[in-house]
């Protein structure tokens, strides 16, 4: 008889401390400077949206505030593939004042990453379409979840929203120069790029929720180092152009001086502004 109240016993007190240790960590999350936990916090409001994989984080906040005049939120994440992207586009449009522009780097639909999406659990209390999104394509891991809060919170998301704890941000970028060693090899490595007709839709919801709303959508690709070779990059241009109607503004080849990169996809700071100044120059930049 004492085993068998042992074990109602045992999962009791599990499913307290799981639910205790979940409710804990998730007051961690949302008092947090990282940028999903401002914007379900309600302290995201800005006059330029930008969105972006790891190479809108490019979009340096502080010299783009400097430049404009105007106020920045950053939606971009290592690795964010557009159905996220589009989810968290939404959600900022719900809860905030439109911005007066959104700036979008394309790129964010160079591959499906599912298995980022499971790092995104740590939001899904503030959000339905991130819960329903991560529902539809990673079920098991979104099943754990209801299972035990405390799988919510086993990611880099958490990891990164604890970094920031107390710190902005909005200067995250690369803050280094690409060895030599590497640009002498340049030629001999390149990015093979699937053009995903499922991203490229989600890119177009995305766009158009924007525009719903008299949002002005500029779409960009931002800088590669000289040389590297992104295989079916005009492919991916082309489809965004026909799916969205609007152009793609193509940089590229914007920045010619290695020392302005801190590898081959991404510009380090020194190279974002320069960036940044063209984007002004062209008008992409209100």
């Amino acid at each position: 008889m004492k085993k068998i109240l042992w074990f109602p016993a045992f999962f009791a007190l599990f499913f307290a401390g799981d639910r205790l240790g979940g409710w804990f960590l998730q007051k961690q999350v949302d008092g947090s400077q990282f940028r999903y936990s401002r914007m379900y916090r309600g302290e995201a409001g800005a006059d330029i949206l930008l969105v972006g994989n790891s190479r809108g984080l490019t979009f340096f906040q502080p010299h783009i505030e400097q430049t404009t005049g105007k106020s920045t939120f950053n939606l971009s994440y290592n690795g964010l593939p557009a159905d996220a992207a589009k989810v968290l586009v939404q959600d900022y449009l719900e809860r905030y004042p439109a911005p007066r522009c959104m700036l979008v780097d394309i790129t964010t639909c160079d591959r499906v990453n599912d298995e980022l999406l499971t790092g995104f659990l740590t939001y899904t209390v503030h959000s339905q379409r991130l819960d329903s999104l991560i529902r539809s394509k990673q079920t098991k891991m979104w099943w754990g979840s209801r299972v035990s809060w405390l799988t919510r919170f086993n990611n880099e998301i958490f990891q990164r929203s604890q970094l920031h704890r107390s710190k902005s941000d909005e200067d995250w970028m690369l803050d280094r120069v690409i060895s030599e060693r590497l640009v002498a090899e340049v030629g001999q490595n390149q990015y093979p790029l699937e053009v995903h007709p499922y991203l490229v839709l989600q890119l177009k919801e995305m766009v158009a929720a924007a525009r719903a709303q008299g949002v002005p959508v500029r779409l960009v690709i931002s800088p590669y180092l000289p040389g590297f070779t992104v295989t079916n990059l005009d492919a991916l241009k082309t489809a965004v152009e026909q799916a969205t109607g609007l152009p793609v503004h193509d940089y590229r080849t914007a920045l010619a001086d290695p020392a302005l990169f801190g590898d081959f996809m991404h510009p380090n700071k020194r190279g974002a502004l320069q960036y940044i100044d063209l984007l002004k120059k062209d008008s992409i930049l209100p």
